[in-house]
């Protein structure tokens, strides 16, 4: 099988665990940013590699939400509200004019455990949504007969393997789609700083935000709307966003 004209990088935002559920954020998302491969080479990457020389002077620099927000590390700079806030603009600026298409699911976890006598783990709900998802983009674009990779961070040798054996589940056909032998997950250790990995990361937050508090105004979330898989009518609500239960 030939490789796709499609590269997908995926992460997640919010413990998936429901035993012991936040209350300040009681959400588990998923997305998953799909790049055409010589978009991603010639329009993303670039872009990406000129922030952080501007900013750092190197490009060393993991881009990850949360220690943005918490001005950890490397992001102590931003410290300097003034600072802070002409980054997040620039990265708000160029995240919009990225091209890429956003699938994403958000499992609300406290809804998710009243509702079931025995949930589900929410990761291998949201997986298997956002595959079903990502299939019938690829259907759309005739590439199912190619492989598309998916790209995953690395976390840990037995989170890793739950994740690849509930990806291989959803792919041998436990889905509303069928078998999907045109998928393959990868994992990649987040010291390789794949600039697709930080992207997805970056998206993934404000999609939460919005699901717990969509009357709260949300720049990042604004941002990256627009990359929201449509329907032909451009309806948003499960094509690009699954919102369970």
């Amino acid at each position: 099988m030939s490789f796709s004209e499609f590269i997908v990088y995926a992460d997640e935002s919010g413990d998936h665990g429901l035993d012991s559920i936040n209350p300040q954020n009681p959400v588990f998302v998923l997305a998953f940013c799909i790049f055409l491969k010589q978009d991603y080479i010639s329009r993303v990457v670039p872009v990406i590699q000129e922030i952080k020389f501007d900013y750092w002077g190197h490009d060393a620099i993991i881009l990850r939400s949360y220690d943005i927000r918490r001005q950890r590390g490397e992001f102590s700079i931003f410290t300097n509200k003034d600072l802070r806030n002409e980054f997040l603009e620039r990265l708000n600026r160029t995240i919009a004019a990225m091209p890429f298409t956003l699938i994403a699911s958000v499992i609300d976890k406290n809804k998710h455990r009243k509702q079931y006598a025995h949930p589900i783990d929410p990761y291998s709900i949201s997986l298997a949504f956002c595959m079903e998802r990502l299939q019938m983009f690829l259907g759309e674009r005739n590439q199912t007969h190619r492989t598309t990779h998916i790209l995953v961070e690395c976390r840990g040798d037995n989170e890793d393997k739950k994740l690849k054996q509930a990806f291989n589940r959803v792919r041998a056909g436990r889905n509303y789609v069928g078998e999907m032998p045109n998928l393959s997950i990868r994992f990649m250790d987040k010291k390789h700083n794949s600039t697709g990995l930080q992207i997805a990361d970056l998206v993934a937050y404000p999609l939460g935000r919005h699901v717990i508090n969509p009357s709260q105004r949300n720049r990042a979330y604004e941002v990256i709307e627009g990359k929201l898989r449509r329907s032909p009518a451009g309806k948003i609500a499960g094509y690009g966003l699954k919102v369970f239960p």
